[in-house]
């Protein structure tokens, strides 16, 4: 019997850098256990620069990735979620859509790439500290035995993971 795909959407307000850091950390950490998606409720359109060189360094493939607003997920037709986490605090503060399917939701709050200003001398150092907040963070979720967990052990171990350092 073929093992469950697990669908995971991160979600932020821009969707312009951390929700498409985790999109990629995600697609990169997570086998053929999950599919990764990324979105935010007023996308920006645009990949934050400083972020691209940051994943495009690490040799992340940025072809895929773009900036999208969460109404393509929240569609008909869709992919149904599994997992939704919010890597912002303003998108965890916003209504989201009615999710098909009820996922599991979490916040996962981090530090805006896109907000560090580009003057700033420690803003690559900054960026990459974010980047490894989120891996450390979906590096411990996709290795939870999912399947074994019930509901309620399940969300306490991903909030208990939102509350994780680098």
């Amino acid at each position: 019997m073929a093992a469950r795909i697990f669908n995971v959407l991160f979600l932020c307000t821009g969707n312009s850098a951390r929700s498409i850091m985790a999109e990629a950390i995600m697609g990169r950490l997570g086998g053929d256990r999950f599919r990764a998606f990324s979105a935010g409720s007023k996308p920006a359109g645009h990949f934050d620069p400083a972020t691209a060189d940051l994943l495009r360094g690490l040799g992340y493939d940025l072809t895929p990735f773009r900036s999208k607003s969460w109404d393509e997920f929240a569609a008909p037709g869709g992919p149904r979620m599994d997992f939704i986490f919010t890597v912002c605090d303003k998108a965890a503060g916003e209504v989201c859509p009615t999710w098909p399917g009820q996922p599991m939701t979490c916040h996962w709050g981090v530090p805006d790439p896109a907000a560090i200003p580009a003057e700033d001398a420690d803003r690559a150092e900054r960026i990459h500290a974010i980047y490894l907040l989120l891996y450390r963070r979906i590096e411990i979720f996709a290795d939870l035995p999912i399947e074994v967990l019930d509901h309620l052990a399940l969300k306490a171990k991903l909030d208990q993971i939102g509350r994780t350092a680098a």
